[in-house]
């Protein structure tokens, strides 16, 4: 625990550093001429947005929750507060990675295993980041005359690791070649430990309808947010074209997920002015598009706020 804290003055520091001098290469001045001319319908329209796809994320947690074993699904409520309670958490934590990890804590506290807990969060993101991948590869077949450098080997990359996690749940053959590869491992505790999350991980085998309803929602969450950026692109007078958000939001959102600052802050801003720069966007507006971005995720999560203030996650049960 106290290298888990140790690590987020790192993580301030790092993300406080590249901000900072993303933001000397934008030129403050006109960052600053262009959010305060920002137009406030479409910022309006975007915040609207930004509350559906957040019920919808809750909606595909639920789905992964329905094939836990009867008596130890928890009630609805208890299940809702804890996923916005653990969003609005992950807010000041490394991105991606501090929410989950909240969310499947205060989950094993309420009669669900601790391997199954982490389970259903494990597939959560990993069909969130297939659907992610999934948008931006349709979006590069039908607009191949827009480049991003690097978009390629990202987007290949991201989907090989999909299909080797597909190759997991529903291959009997690999999980078994795993599982022997972790018994050799010095550390006996640590391999029980992953093979019961494998053997978790790879009960959603049998649930394919509920894979595809969290899949369909999950690319349903991530154009929500491509128009997301798109209103907040319109606001700042940036006139891209739709498809080319459609294009670099899930390189944006691919960069976003790595655990190396506090709610992505600095990558996204690096995120942003490397896809949209290569679109030819201006640095200034590329910066303020990612400082709104970055701010309606913030807002997104301000339910959960609430929440926390008036009592925190659900108590464990006893």
């Amino acid at each position: 625990m106290s290298t888990v804290f140790a690590s987020r003055p790192v993580r301030a520091t790092i993300a406080l550093g590249l901000l900072a001098y993303l933001l000397w290469l934008s030129n403050p001045s006109e960052v600053g001429r262009a959010l305060a001319g920002a137009r406030l319908w479409p910022v309006a329209l975007a915040v609207g947005l930004t509350f559906f796809d957040r019920a919808l994320m809750a909606y595909r947690w639920l789905a992964l929750l329905g094939p836990l074993p009867p008596g130890t699904r928890p009630p609805l409520l208890t299940v809702m507060r804890i996923f916005f309670v653990s969003t609005f958490v992950g807010t000041f934590l490394p991105a991606s990675v501090g929410g989950d990890a909240v969310r499947a804590y205060a989950l094993s506290g309420h009669r669900v295993p601790l391997s199954l807990s982490v389970a259903s969060v494990v597939m959560d993101r990993a069909l969130g980041t297939a659907a992610i991948l999934t948008l931006g590869l349709g979006a590069m077949l039908l607009a191949p005359s827009l480049e991003i450098p690097g978009l390629v080997p990202v987007f290949v990359a991201g989907a090989l690791l999909s299909v080797a996690l597909a190759v997991l749940v529903f291959s009997a053959r690999a999980a078994d070649l795993l599982t022997h590869a972790a018994g050799r491992l010095p550390f006996p505790r640590a391999a029980g430990l992953f093979n019961r999350l494998l053997d978790a991980v790879r009960e959603y085998r049998y649930h394919h309808r509920a894979l595809g309803t969290v899949l369909a929602a999950s690319i349903g969450v991530q154009v929500l947010r491509v128009l997301q950026a798109y209103c907040l692109g319109i606001a700042l007078g940036v006139t891209a074209p739709l498809w080319s958000y459609f294009l670099a939001i899930p390189l944006v959102l691919l960069v976003m997920l790595l655990p190396i600052t506090i709610n992505g802050l600095g990558t996204s801003q690096a995120a942003f002015l490397w896809c949209f720069g290569a679109l030819g966007v201006g640095r200034a507006d590329a910066f303020a598009l990612s400082v709104l971005f970055v701010a309606l995720g913030v807002v997104g999560n301000l339910p959960g706020g609430l929440l926390y203030a008036t009592g925190g996650l659900p108590r464990h049960a006893s």
